[in-house]
């Protein structure tokens, strides 16, 4: 969070002081107003690239290898599994019946299954639980 604001501070103060030289540089008829406002927007592009470079595009270093013992040991069976996955991505039981062309009684059945046998109150903390045990 500190250095966040200290980037931001930073990019307030070069801004700042581009402005500032931007007016004298007119005072004086050295430079037109689109060439400061270009310069302006270079610097900035430059800025925002190497921001994106260094925040947005960390490397992650969570293996995405599945545990299939650990599937095995939880009893889950590759239906529940399938319904966990799409739990995964967002879908509603709904959305998951029609997906797998099965009735929504029958989803809310597996779901009810995987709850039990992931030790969860909810789906989003059975996804959880699965991502923990890396079987998702």
């Amino acid at each position: 969070m500190k250095k966040t604001i200290l980037v931001f501070a930073l990019l307030i103060i070069t801004l700042y002081a581009l402005f500032r030289i931007s007016k004298y540089s007119l005072l004086f008829g050295d430079t037109s107003m689109e060439f400061i406002i270009i310069t302006i927007a270079i610097v900035f592009f430059i800025i925002g690239v190497y921001i994106n470079k260094k925040s947005l595009h960390k490397p992650q270093h969570a293996s995405k290898e599945i545990d299939h013992l650990k599937i095995k040991e939880l009893e889950i069976t590759s239906r529940e599994y399938e319904v966990l996955q799409a739990i995964s991505t967002g879908l509603s039981n709904k959305e998951i019946a029609e997906k797998l062309f099965l009735s929504e009684s029958t989803i809310k059945t597996h779901v009810s299954n995987l709850l039990t046998k992931l030790h969860a109150k909810r789906r989003t903390q059975a996804v959880q639980i699965a991502k923990s045990h890396k079987i998702l």
